[in-house]
């Protein structure tokens, strides 16, 4: 498969295991009340120098409202730009595709909910011009550990939390929000992200939208300003889709 094969790939897969989600049944507890057991979600994620896409599904088989093994599946495409040192500052274009398999568990205490997770992550780099100090290069497998945060401190409040440390590169991921209700239609508030791997360094500060609800679909959004190690900066965009089944 060629490199835009791949990122194209990403794009398609995204959209198609979102809409896979109409699909799924939803079976019904004790109580005889449907039990949602499925996630599917999809996003894009922009900035200047780079875009990607993704999309996976989790599933809970005790249900999302409860404790229990989750169980997450994810695929991502897109590209990245950075200046590499070695190769004297020269501007390199990377193509990244990549997959996880995530095995977990959920904890949930009333309004508060943490998933852990620990799994498998496969990448592939292609670089261009080629970089060969960059740790970031060629097929990659690696472990990868993720926590994700969601609490309710009132009815009207939201704190969300995820970071993720793969042992591809040493890279790791960090994200931070705040939410009010607005409306009675979606929490909005700032939030702050940081993206780490091996040399380079991404931060972002930014407001998001999310929990705005459409028939079964649940969308999120973020707008901010992004600046690397690269000394570069510029406005960042996010988008993103969930349905529960």
């Amino acid at each position: 498969m060629s490199r835009k094969c791949r990122v194209r790939a990403a794009v398609s897969i995204a959209a198609v295991i979102v809409c896979c989600g109409f699909g799924a049944r939803v079976a019904s507890g004790e109580d005889g009340r449907e039990r949602e057991r499925f996630v599917f979600f999809s996003g894009v994620d922009l900035w200047r120098q780079g875009n990607f896409a993704h999309g996976g599904m989790m599933w809970s088989p005790d249900g999302l409202d409860r404790d229990g093994f989750t169980f997450k599946a994810a695929l991502a495409g897109g590209t990245y730009r950075y200046r590499s040192g070695a190769l004297g500052g020269a501007q390199v274009t990377g193509r990244e595709f990549g997959a996880q398999i995530l095995p977990g568990w959920r904890f949930k205490r009333d309004t508060l909910e943490v998933k852990i997770f620990t799994g498998l992550e496969i990448r592939e780099h292609h670089l261009t011009p080629d970089d060969p100090t960059a740790r970031l290069r060629g097929h990659i497998t690696a472990m990868r550990w993720a926590v994700d945060l969601w609490y309710e401190p009132t009815a009207a409040s939201m704190l969300a939390a995820d970071a993720a440390v793969s042992s591809a590169g040493a890279s790791y991921s960090a994200r931070g929000a705040l939410g009010w209700r607005v409306f009675g239609k979606a929490y909005v508030g700032p939030e702050t992200a940081a993206i780490v791997s091996d040399d380079y360094r991404q931060f972002r500060v930014g407001v998001h939208v999310t929990g705005f609800k459409a028939n079964n679909f649940e969308w999120s959004a973020a707008a901010g300003w992004v600046s690397d190690s690269d000394h570069r900066t510029g406005a960042y965009g996010r988008i993103g889709v969930l349905t529960r089944r």
